[in-house]
């Protein structure tokens, strides 16, 4: 039996195997991935980014619990991708997800991994959506996508997952930094975690404030003579979908059963409006345009002479050429 096999059968052994298969790009990783890829398509991408200090990994942890632990409904098998950042020493993971979310440990329906950012832009490894991808065939319905709160370039998990939570917290001066940064704009929802501190009112007020220049309402209009089936729908979702602010305090659960609403009623919209095959649409093209600009560069390189690439970067330092200038005489 393959190693895309055995995943499939729910084997935990191959499938910790395969995420670091992939994560290090190995042959037999990529060659498991085309075996996995018809299997893909069913879960839901849940990005999860914010500021340090906004209480992401405990708020990703309260979710885990809450869909395997629902009041009413049936439970979800849960996939959380922790990006921690890059140990300058080993390339590993440094912040130990693992430890932080104990309240999941021995629970077979939840799988935890710990991924190193290695300096990727945006604190999302190269290999998250592959992995990503082997949580997806492996049948976890939900995959949640933690970043380290990287800057402005975490917009990057945008591309990545179908819902986009943005985690703010009181206190941290951060509601006009999320502006500039450009991370409202992807927001999907607004969560201000710890809103059990002082300062949680104004916090939100500022968030609401700005989400309409931050955030332009998407219109979708249903097809001519076709309406939504879903009331619910019809009344909050199908015109447009308008960033919700949730308050929750992820240490005891507060407003989490609200957020997972909220949650839910996104990839309703999704799925009714027709954005769900849009994002995963644009998705893909982001992936497969990444993945030749990977195999192109790494040819080229494999045929460039190695003391001419170096001249050229010697006069590129002495500002005797351009950047553009360099890649034309290059590639010529």
């Amino acid at each position: 039996m393959s190693l895309a096999e055995s995943v499939l059968t729910g084997e935990q052994r191959s499938l910790a195997r395969l995420l670091t298969e992939v994560e290090n790009g190995t042959a037999e990783g990529r060659l498991a991935l085309d075996e996995l890829f018809s299997h893909t398509g069913r879960a839901h991408l849940i990005g999860v980014t914010g500021g340090t200090g906004t209480g992401k990994s405990s708020l990703v942890n309260r979710l885990a619990l809450h869909y395997r632990h629902p009041e009413t409904g049936k439970s979800k098998r849960v996939a959380v991708v922790a990006v921690d950042p890059s140990s300058p020493f080993t390339g590993g993971a440094v912040l130990g997800d693992r430890v932080r979310m104990r309240d999941l440990a021995g629970d077979r329906g939840v799988f935890i991994r710990s991924m190193a950012s290695r300096g990727s832009l945006g604190g999302l490894a190269q290999a998250t959506a592959a992995v990503t991808q082997v949580f997806d065939a492996a049948g976890y319905d939900l995959i949640l996508v933690e970043t380290v709160g990287a800057g402005q370039a975490e917009v990057d998990i945008a591309r990545l997952a179908h819902t986009t939570l943005v985690v703010e917290a009181p206190g941290l001066g951060d509601e006009v930094q999320a502006i500039k940064a450009g991370i409202l704009e992807i927001a999907d929802i607004l969560v201000v975690n710890k809103a059990d501190l002082p300062g949680v009112a104004k916090t939100e007020r500022a968030l609401k404030s700005m989400l309409g220049l931050a955030h332009p309402v998407r219109k979708v209009f249903p097809q001519h003579g076709q309406t939504p089936s879903d009331p619910e729908l019809e009344r909050d979702e199908a015109p447009s979908w308008t960033p919700p602010v949730e308050r929750t305090v992820a240490t005891d659960g507060t407003g989490v059963d609200k957020l997972a609403s909220a949650i839910d009623r996104h990839a309703r919209y999704l799925r009714r409006s027709g954005d769900w095959a849009r994002r995963e649409r644009a998705r893909l093209e982001v992936e497969l345009e990444m993945l030749l600009t990977e195999r192109l560069v790494g040819r080229f390189r494999a045929q460039v002479n190695e003391r001419r690439y170096q001249e050229m970067v010697d006069r590129l330092t002495r500002r005797e050429l351009s950047p553009w200038a360099a890649v034309d005489l290059l590639l010529n």
